[in-house]
């Protein structure tokens, strides 16, 4: 797994040694990011569930200002840090431990992008916008892109969020609201 462009493009990061943690592959990566480029120039993003921080990773290196790395994994948090210190991305870098819930309770800004990628089997994605939208943290046009299996069907809308796209690579689906 590695950055795929921007300032840190080329950099290998950090993977499990098992398969507890799925990051997300590049092929979905680069597809996620050319819908959402223009979203992301000094943009807040938060990788919910961020396992690697691949993903706030990338956002960082194409130009967001600052990304939130959630998860409540002992053994993802140690990854996330180690992959932030490679890239030399502490700036810009903010992890918080523990359960989604609690993690978005710390967030006191308004978000640009959301990354959500619970594990499959977690059933996490409503719970999540719910809490997003409780906490109105999503910023005025900012977006939610949340990475799911084909066989789950998000709904077109959750928690006032509606989908505004939705692409598929493979047995991954990209599913992208706004407010």
């Amino acid at each position: 797994m590695r950055i795929i462009a921007g300032d840190f493009k080329g950099r290998r990061l950090k993977t499990p040694e098992n398969y507890d943690i799925r990051p997300t592959t590049d092929k979905v990566k680069e597809a996620m990011f050319s819908i959402i480029a223009p979203n992301l120039a000094d943009s807040v993003c938060v990788d919910l569930f961020s396992g690697t921080g691949n993903l706030g990773l990338e956002a960082i290196s194409r130009g967001a200002s600052k990304c939130y790395f959630c998860d409540n994994s002992r053994t993802s948090l140690d990854i996330i840090k180690s992959n932030i210190k490679y890239c030399k991305a502490e700036e810009y870098s903010k992890v918080c431990a523990g359960d989604f819930r609690n993690s978005l309770n710390k967030i006191r800004e308004k978000i640009d992008v959301f990354f959500i990628d619970p594990p499959y089997e977690a059933d996490l994605y409503v719970p999540a916008f719910e809490k997003i939208k409780e906490l109105d943290l999503l910023s005025e046009g900012g977006i939610i892109m949340a990475e799911h299996r084909i066989n789950v069907d998000l709904d077109d809308e959750i928690a006032g969020f509606k989908k505004t796209k939705e692409r598929k690579y493979g047995h991954i689906v990209l599913s992208i609201y706004n407010a």
